[in-house]
């Protein structure tokens, strides 16, 4: 059997990969009485008088909803709330797995946006954090800016989990090569979620971002080109990112744009590139192929076209992007520190965290294995760190 009908093998068996368990084996009535009636008033009254107890008396401070409306799912597209299932239950594994934190799943029977950012609003009260998941892109964007104001964390992982672990690899990349990220010229290709947030670390200045460097000249691509001035088929978030990308106003195709390119990151589909697209850009390039299960170029074809370090999205190969080594952490961090929402410095401080705990970077090993048992503390400590 292949992976994929082991999968199907596995979650038959199981009949859900997660479970809700007691810290209380109630076996008497004085167990009775104090988890539930009549001592349970008692906490309840606290709360009451002092909202913050909430988080001293219940699962608020250690638990996240990992919400989604199905509608973009993996590489699989709109499939629907209840198709989404199984990847917000692993989701949930992930958090319980390298955090410890109780991660639920919440699949959403609706894709409207108001009614999303109504919903969230109204849970909110048992949970320490969101972590929004498998949104489409635009509407993505909106839901996770207008929920920031809710009191807890809302992270949408597709966008920053993504460009946190890619800026940790450029990190490294730069400290391999002598290369400064201020110098380098990108190419990123795939306007989605992760391709405008990785966009906008990389290019948009913002005050609250710690000794945040900006690079040299970003060029963004979606499936009709490169974005430029002249387009006039691009929505409001398109026309935003001309603000800090494509400074020469070039046009054409991502083959225009990778002349000269010191980073190629992929976020869009298969097969895209091959090894005279790498020999056309500077020497030694880092090439994130993070499109799965197949990159825009597999790691054979893009070193024999000159490639310094390769990463792609899937475990087979070395330097796997995957968004485990950043959002267990930002969010253990963030709800030790009781944070009400996740900034670009806690963004920042998490990439400098991954990128540092490769202590001597290889370019097999630019970014930290992902099964690393250590990286959600240590980012969860610069999250931490970042917010005194």
């Amino acid at each position: 059997m292949d992976i994929f009908q082991r999968s199907i093998k596995l979650h038959e068996e199981l009949r859900g990969k997660i479970t809700v368990e007691n810290k209380l084996d109630i076996r008497t009535k004085e167990d009775l009485s104090l988890a539930y009636s009549p001592g349970v008033a008692a906490p309840c009254e606290e709360i009451h008088a002092e909202p913050t107890k909430v988080y001293d008396y219940t699962i608020k401070g250690n638990t996240v909803a990992i919400i989604s409306d199905g509608s973009a799912v993996l590489g699989l597209g709109n499939i629907g709330a209840h198709a989404a299932i199984p990847v917000m239950e692993g989701k949930a594994m992930l958090f319980k797995r390298f955090a410890g934190i109780n991660g639920f799943p919440i699949c959403l029977l609706t894709q409207d946006t108001e009614e999303i950012i109504s919903i969230v609003k109204n849970i909110a009260p048992v949970f320490g954090g969101i972590n929004l998941e498998d949104i489409s892109s635009p509407r993505c964007f909106e839901i996770e800016e207008r929920l920031q104001n809710i009191g807890i964390p809302v992270f949408h992982d597709d966008q920053h989990g993504t460009a946190i672990v890619v800026l940790a690899a450029l990190m490294n990349y730069c400290r391999l090569t002598g290369r400064k990220l201020e110098d380098l010229k990108i190419v990123i290709n795939g306007a989605g979620a992760a391709g405008i947030a990785i966009s906008r670390y990389l290019g948009k200045k913002d005050h609250e971002a710690v000794n945040q460097r900006i690079a040299k000249e970003i060029i963004m691509c979606d499936t009709h080109g490169i974005i430029h001035a002249k387009r006039d088929d691009l929505t409001d978030i398109k026309l935003e990112l001309l603000n800090y990308t494509n400074p020469r106003n070039i046009t054409g195709t991502v083959s225009d744009a990778l002349p000269g390119a010191d980073v190629f990151i992929g976020v869009s589909k298969a097969n895209l590139l091959n090894r005279n697209h790498i020999q056309s850009m500077a020497k030694d390039p880092l090439i994130l192929a993070l499109a799965n299960p197949i990159p825009e170029i597999l790691p054979e074809e893009a070193m024999a076209g000159g490639a310094f370090i390769v990463c792609t999205g899937r475990s087979d190969f070395p330097n796997q992007v995957n968004n485990v080594l950043a959002f267990p952490g930002i969010f253990l961090g963030a709800l030790h520190a009781r944070a009400p929402r996740i900034t670009l410095t806690m963004k920042f401080a998490a990439a400098e965290a991954i990128a540092n705990a490769v202590t001597e970077p290889r370019r097999d090993l630019i970014i930290p294995p992902t099964l690393d048992e250590s990286i959600a503390h240590r980012v969860a400590k610069a999250v931490v760190d970042s917010c005194h």
